[in-house]
């Protein structure tokens, strides 16, 4: 019956069934299978949800949606722009810059990709970018938010894998800023290569203009960061910190959103927090079911008695969530397949923060990959391209993003480099 259960479940997948419906749907089944009180799912569903750290998601979400609808993007565009934007493919370091530091105060790709597609994209287009390759930028850069800390991946997978969401946070920093680097390094080659135009150096009283004008927004990381790793504040406080700071930028600041505009941007920001709890708390009880059976733990018995190796069960867990990436939205892949492999970490000696960034960084693929890459389609949407011409030019970032991936699986000090030095 289970083995009925696990092809209704790939069946109802494939056909487009929403996946909290189709986790919930077989917890519940194979609860029942089991001879358990179906009143203990919606119990367990009660006490998975009465997390404090879980608390910390829909604040992160409410921060994004205000920083994205708040002019808070534009303000990090112009600092951004006034120091490089002078040099040949500027625009796109811009673009870069700017998403790194965006990324820093919202946890959300979509969030950052539609927040800076918006406005460089037509910047870019103006300038003499290919279509291609500005769709290229945005949509690649884009996926920093969820590998810059603070990030929503690291907070649902240090919900999932009890592990400390500050070293995961810092464990994505390292990463973080090689990719940036990456694709910063692509776009000045590429700008050299088709002889993009160089745009005017700005005076320096233009420059310190606008980078006094970023200033309250690039306090939003130092303040939650900070705040985190000074001990002063517990990542679900900082993320109602960033909640309430995103507000306050948002409607006073940077003036983006009205007072008359706050309640329907507030509820916009609860429909998506609401969304993602939804999946959270009933793959969390698909996650109890897993664990309670033995299921994980006679799948971990089989690899090692496999004498599968470390390095090759990563590699077979790459292409995994590399195939499921192409099909199903980030937190779907996360909640779906981490309740199997996180009982196997530590029979093969994986260390789960570094686990954590090389899911994560399979995660920012997910949103490159079509048939259904967000990022794609938030481009898409931007610069009204069709989707093969975004594709096209999100290729080669993806596969130096591939190259990265690589290098990040099998070779952890990367990722736990800081968290090493700050925790020992």
């Amino acid at each position: 019956m289970t083995a009925a259960v696990g092809a209704a479940f790939v069946t109802l997948l494939i056909l487009g069934v929403p996946i909290w419906l189709v986790l919930g749907g077989s917890a519940t089944t194979l609860f029942a299978l089991e001879g358990q009180p179906l009143v203990g799912v919606a119990q367990k569903i009660v006490d998975e949800l009465n997390s404090s750290t879980l608390l910390a998601v829909p604040y992160f979400v409410a921060a994004a949606v205000f920083m994205e609808r708040g002019n808070v993007a534009r303000a990090l565009i112009g600092a951004a722009e006034a120091w490089v934007g002078g040099v040949r493919g500027g625009l796109g370091l811009v673009c870069v810059l700017s998403c790194t530091i965006f990324a820093a105060m919202c946890g959300s790709s979509v969030a950052t990709a539609m927040a800076m597609g918006t406005i460089l994209v037509p910047a870019m287009l103006r300038a003499g970018y290919e279509r291609h390759f500005a769709a290229g930028i945005v949509a690649s850069s884009g996926t920093l938010g969820i590998l810059i800390p603070p990030s929503l991946a690291f907070v649902v997978y240090g919900v999932l894998a009890d592990e400390a969401i500050p070293r995961l946070f810092l464990a994505g920093v390292v990463p973080g800023l090689l990719q940036a680097a990456l694709i910063g390094g692509w776009i000045l080659y590429y700008a050299h290569r088709r002889g993009y135009a160089r745009q005017e150096p700005l005076p320096v009283a233009e420059k310190l203009r606008r980078s006094v004008h970023a200033i309250p927004a690039l306090a939003v990381p130092v303040i939650v960061l900070g705040g985190i790793y000074g001990g002063l504040v517990t990542v679900t406080e900082s993320a109602a910190l960033s909640a309430v700071v995103a507000m306050l930028l948002a409607v006073f600041v940077y003036r983006g959103v009205t007072v008359g505009d706050f309640l329907a941007v507030l509820a916009e920001a609860i429909r998506n927090a609401a969304a993602i709890m939804i999946i959270i708390a009933v793959a969390l009880v698909f996650g109890h079911w897993v664990t309670e059976t033995g299921v994980a733990g006679r799948l971990a018995r089989f690899v090692t008695e496999a004498g599968i190796t470390w390095w090759q069960f990563l590699i077979v867990v790459n292409l995994v969530l590399l195939f499921l990436g192409m099909f199903l939205e980030v937190f779907s892949v996360l909640l779906l397949t981490l309740p199997v492999i996180i009982p196997m970490l530590a029979p093969l000696g994986i260390d789960p923060v570094h686990f954590g960034v090389v899911m994560t960084v399979n995660m920012e693929l997910a949103l490159l990959t079509p048939p259904v890459g967000l990022n794609l389609f938030v481009i898409a949407g931007i610069t009204r391209a069709p989707l093969s011409e975004v594709v096209r030019g999100t290729t080669p970032f993806l596969v130096l993003m591939l190259g990265l991936l690589a290098v990040i699986t099998y070779v952890p000090g990367l990722s736990l480099w800081l968290v090493r030095m700050f925790y020992g």
